[in-house]
């Protein structure tokens, strides 16, 4: 299977340029972005930085976020995480709720040195588990003016407490046995055992969101050679770091603008729903779109309120 457009699932807008770009977080680790700009713009513009979903890379939904907002004005880089995709790390396909929020803050730094760029009106854009990182480096990182999350998931919660909160204490504890055997396992083999990606195919009890990732990774829609989720997946033990370090624990100090998008009808919904209640001021909105499903807001146009964060980026950083 191959992805749409020389690697992309999405067609570049006529009136945006793409180039790939190269930048440095603090921990020594080169990541890999494509940034995306306005063909017409003149001056120093507001910038956003692009990352997600988690287990995808920037040739899918974070480029196509990029894509529009920088058909709307904005220069905006999609960038892979640490370990993931075309970014660097000796360790390929590991998550890490510390590094990856830094990945954002790393995407400011760069953004911020562009001759063409406002430093001063940058905001990010996280989609998926990238949501939910985006929101903690707003609580790190004040040169955010803006943050935008779109169907977030917080995936130390994920991790620890399981779908829908219906992990307990004493099953956290034998996934913690599982996942520390297997570390012994890696290390006496040299090597990482993979999660695997989303299952294909689907057995046919599958519950509507297995199905609904089914949709976008392991199809011509959002297929990609390099995201993990549609093909071998995480390290097993990526899990672990997740399980001990919850990544929202300051998120009521984010004193920038926030606007968390989430589909009424996502499995997901309820991870924005009580984040939201954890920020404070009054420059946070929830909008809770109608007749909308989890990966709805990966790719589709006619769902994904781009008027409505184009209208937001624009007041907010201005």
């Amino acid at each position: 299977m191959k992805a749409a457009y020389d690697g992309y699932t999405f067609k570049l807008s006529e009136n945006v340029n793409r180039r790939s770009v190269r930048f440095r977080n603090r921990y020594g680790i080169d990541l890999a972005g494509d940034l995306y700009t306005p063909k017409h713009a003149e001056g120093k513009i507001a910038a956003i930085a692009v990352c997600g979903p988690f287990g995808a890379v920037k040739e899918q939904a974070s480029g196509l976020y990029a894509d529009e907002m920088a058909s709307r004005g904005f220069i905006a880089m999609a960038f892979d995480p640490s370990f993931i995709g075309e970014s660097g790390g000796d360790v390929r396909n590991v998550a890490s709720p510390d590094i990856n929020t830094e990945d954002f803050s790393a995407a400011v730094d760069f953004l911020s040195t562009l001759e063409d760029v406002d430093p001063e009106s940058i905001g990010i854009i996280g989609i998926c588990g990238f949501g939910g990182m985006g929101l903690n480096a707003a609580a790190m990182d004040t040169r955010i003016k803006a943050t935008v999350t779109s169907t977030m998931y917080d995936m130390s919660r994920v991790n620890a407490n399981g779908y829908f909160d219906a992990m307990d204490a004493e099953a956290r504890y034998e996934l913690k046995k599982t996942l520390n055997a297997q570390r012994t396992e890696d290390y006496k083999s040299g090597a990482f055992a993979r999660a695997g990606g989303v299952v294909d195919p689907l057995p046919e009890d599958a519950p509507f969101y297995l199905r609904d990732y089914h949709d976008y990774y392991k199809t011509e829609r959002g297929y990609s050679e390099r995201s993990l989720n549609s093909n071998e997946g995480w390290n097993t033990t990526s899990a672990l770091s997740f399980i001990n370090m919850p990544i929202l624990g300051y998120s009521d100090e984010v004193r920038s603008a926030v606007l968390m998008i989430h589909g009424e009808d996502a499995h997901s919904c309820y991870f924005s729903r009580d984040a939201f209640k954890k920020l404070k001021g009054d420059n946070k909105e929830l909008l809770i779109l109608a007749d909308t499903v989890h990966t709805d807001l990966y790719d589709r146009k006619d769902k994904i309120p781009f008027d409505k964060m184009e209208n937001f980026f624009a007041e907010k950083l201005k």
